[in-house]
């Protein structure tokens, strides 16, 4: 692709242009638009279907939370980057649930910013070093509970293969420790997706994890 086109969403003022000045002199990126609050953000990025929207939390009119569900679930191809100042557990997971493939506190540098635009816009999914320490720690301390109960539209052998999922396996390796060709992982990763209703891995992943799995 030529490069990555990206919708900024933060109603402060100042911090939307820096943001604006910063990706504009990034290589292969695009800023197509900014918005001012929730509601703008999503009419915006249905309208301009960008590959990436940098998305605020706390915003006016529609929260990021929604604007990012609302997005994701019309749009499921554009990856939103969280950027935002709430660092609270509940905030990073209801993010993760919403659809977002990233997570970045405000306080990160321009270089963390760029290179998690990049990273989103690529289908890859990206926390930052203070937020990844509080998923570890999150699912450290996450309780268990049967996974039939979890899980009870689940196959056995979908089970072991969300297990592998969330042990942070990729599907070339679960296959190699199942005796499975790729393309069967995958067939099982996508029934596995659309039972757990979520968009993508790392959200099945938080799913698997919260429920004692990995």
């Amino acid at each position: 692709m030529d490069g990555y086109r990206v919708l900024i969403a933060d109603d402060h003022d100042e911090f939307r242009r820096g943001l604006e000045a910063l990706l504009a002199a990034t290589p292969d990126v695009e800023v197509v638009g900014t918005a001012s609050d929730g509601a703008m953000a999503i009419a915006l990025a249905l309208d301009l279907q960008p590959d990436v929207v940098l998305m605020d939390l706390h915003m006016p009119r529609v929260n990021g939370i929604d604007a990012t569900a609302q997005i994701v679930g019309s749009s499921p191809h554009i990856g939103v980057l969280v950027l935002t100042m709430m660092e609270d557990e509940e905030s990073v997971f209801a993010a993760v649930r919403a659809g977002a493939r990233g997570y970045l506190l405000k306080g990160a540098r321009r270089g963390e910013i760029t290179r998690a635009v990049q990273a989103v816009g690529a289908g890859e999914v990206i926390f930052g070093p203070g937020i990844a320490d509080r998923v570890m720690a999150y699912f450290a301390g996450a309780r268990s509970r049967p996974v039939a109960d979890a899980f009870p539209d689940l196959t056995e052998r979908e089970r072991v293969v969300l297990g592998l999922i969330a042990e942070g396996k990729e599907n070339g390796e679960i296959a190699r420790q199942l005796g499975l060709s790729i393309k069967t992982v995958r067939n099982h990763a996508s029934n596995i997706f659309t039972k757990l209703q979520v968009a993508h891995r790392a959200q099945a992943i938080v799913k698997a994890r919260e429920a004692g799995l990995g």
